[in-house]
């Protein structure tokens, strides 16, 4: 270092390191400018291509985003509607099912009743048939013992149909008033 501040200043020019030489000076306002041209020509077009085609495709992506959530409220509030109509679609059919179950009780009731009613009547009936039986049998039991007593008492026969007919029926019939008047005095 030394030895070159030697040398420059055995040279005598006061050369000063700060300012530079005009020829490089003036070389570097001509590189400058040109690579100014070049930039501009060139490369600021293409940089605001690219900008533009970033900015367009941001703002496709934004306008696909908002047309995608569009879409999705609508498919959110058409699944809800259908949900809806769904809840309404089931709470109907319970109501349907219910009403018919009702309906079908009624009508079970309604059959088991008539059944019942079908089968008392069918019972009293064979009980009527029965007591009319065995009120007959016990007429004719009733005559046969009647004709036996009274011919024992009486000490004739009573073979005669038509007198041991008419001594069975005032008899029955002394047995019935008395049974009337006897139910009556109760």
């Amino acid at each position: 270092m030394l030895n070159s501040a030697l040398v420059l200043a055995a040279e005598g020019e006061t050369h000063n390191p700060i300012i530079p030489d005009i020829s490089e000076l003036i070389l570097g306002i001509v590189a400058f400018l040109i690579l100014l041209f070049i930039l501009k020509k060139y490369v600021v077009p293409r940089f605001e291509a690219a900008y533009e085609e970033r900015a367009q495709k941001i703002e496709g992506g934004i306008e696909k985003a908002e047309k995608a959530q569009a879409e999705a409220e609508e498919a959110l509030a058409t699944y809800k509607a259908q949900l809806q109509e769904a809840r309404t679609e089931a709470a109907k059919i319970r109501d349907d099912a219910r009403l018919e179950a009702e309906q079908i009780k009624a009508e079970l009731r309604a059959e088991a009743e008539a059944e019942s009613q079908r089968i008392v009547a069918q019972g009293q009936a064979q009980l009527q048939a029965q007591k009319a039986q065995i009120i007959a049998e016990l007429r004719a039991d009733m005559g046969r013992n009647a004709v036996e007593l009274a011919s024992r008492i009486v000490g004739e026969s009573l073979e005669d149909e038509a007198r041991r007919r008419g001594t069975v029926d005032r008899f029955l019939a002394e047995l019935e008033t008395a049974g009337a008047s006897n139910g009556a005095g109760k």
